[in-house]
């Protein structure tokens, strides 16, 4: 079957999906997916990222636009022959059926030939570290077992693609960060596309080749997880991603690449130009805790603000302090947990200082 034109496995070509058809709810959506690649669709709730994932599964339909695989268009293509696996929250496994028994469904329906499928039953099991596990039942698994189960079950008739919607938000934190390990292992290992939705910013970080910021149906960013935490585009994507002090001020000098802002306190800093159109408007700047120093710091810098101490909290391997700016927005600072790591009484002076690198300006009707 032939690839899109210019190599891409996947496309969204303007796709658009409205249910009443007045409101949008994804708007214009575009992305190139190459294959083995790892997309997570990031955003809100009501962002339009799991229509995005259903409209491709064939659960929704598409209002306009196009979805290829291939260079094939799937717009009229029934769901159980776009030859797509799934992985849902709650793992939809057969109850009744054993471990190795809901391994094989996907192939018995597929008419996969009894030896055959004992022998790739066998290699799955294996391969998620449940080779001991394949005559218990789901309700004698643990969570995270149960969710190695169903991504296996996914992918063990090789589907040219895997859908995974929120297929940890039932785990708790350990489990969660021991399945992105394992999925992420075992996407490096077969080199399948992953097209991955969650609202879970850590785990779309860690796990992706790229990443797809939705708010209000519409993509505001797509780009490598580095990509998004060190130069976002706008002050949606810097607020959503990580965390991020937020702070407003006003544009005096303005350039393609840098902008010179006045801040509540009088001073003048230096910022990286993200989205600024003009000189003389009111604008945000954006700068993570941990890219801020307290003086003195042998650390490089290149602006310096100073802002009255609020409180010190122990958080165990860091240390987070709180401070606040003469217009009221607070400031956080986050410092290793080290003997270095100073001491306030409330309502001190301290300088925070930054390099512009690590600083963003961004237009003023952003958040």
């Amino acid at each position: 079957m032939p690839s899109g034109n210019d190599g891409s496995f996947l496309q969204f070509k303007n796709v658009k999906k409205s249910y009443d058809q007045k409101t949008l709810v994804v708007k214009d959506f575009n992305l190139d997916v190459v294959k083995g690649e790892f997309i997570t669709l990031l955003g809100p709730s009501g962002s339009g990222k799991t229509t995005v994932l259903m409209m491709l599964a064939g659960f929704e339909s598409i209002t306009s636009g196009d979805i290829t695989i291939e260079g094939e268009s799937i717009k009229q293509t029934a769901p159980y022959r776009r030859n797509i696996g799934m992985v849902f929250q709650s793992y939809a496994l057969f109850p009744h059926l054993t471990v190795a028994e809901n391994l094989a469904y996907p192939l018995s329906v597929r008419k996969i030939a009894k030896s055959d499928i004992k022998s790739k039953v066998g290699d799955y099991l294996r391969l998620i570290e449940l080779d001991a596990f394949g005559d218990r039942y789901p309700g004698q698994l643990s969570g995270g077992q149960r969710q190695r189960v169903a991504l296996a079950r996914a992918l063990i008739y090789e589907p040219r693609l895997v859908l995974m919607d929120e297929p940890l938000g039932a785990l708790d934190k350990k489990l969660r960060e021991q399945m992105q390990f394992e999925i992420s292992t075992l996407h490096s290992r077969l080199g399948f596309t992953v097209i991955y939705v969650t609202h879970d910013q850590t785990e779309a970080l860690t796990m992706s080749s790229r990443i797809a910021v939705f708010n209000n149906g519409v993509v505001q960013q797509c780009a490598r997880p580095d990509d998004l935490y060190e130069r976002p585009r706008n002050a949606f994507v810097a607020d959503f991603i990580g965390e991020n002090n937020f702070a407003g001020g006003k544009v005096s000098a303005l350039k393609k690449e840098t902008a010179r802002i006045k801040v509540s306190g009088g001073e003048t800093i230096e910022a990286r130009n993200a989205d600024l159109e003009a000189e003389q408007k009111d604008c945000v700047i954006s700068i993570r805790p941990e890219k801020i120093f307290i003086q003195p710091t042998s650390h490089a810098y290149d602006n310096e603000i100073t802002a009255k101490f609020i409180a010190r909290y122990y958080v165990g391997d860091f240390i987070r302090y709180n401070f606040r700016l003469p217009d009221g927005a607070e400031i956080t600072v986050k410092v290793l947990n080290d003997l270095a790591a100073p001491e306030f009484s409330p309502d001190q002076d301290a300088k925070l200082v930054w390099l512009t690198k690590d600083c963003f300006a961004f237009k003023s009707e952003h958040p």
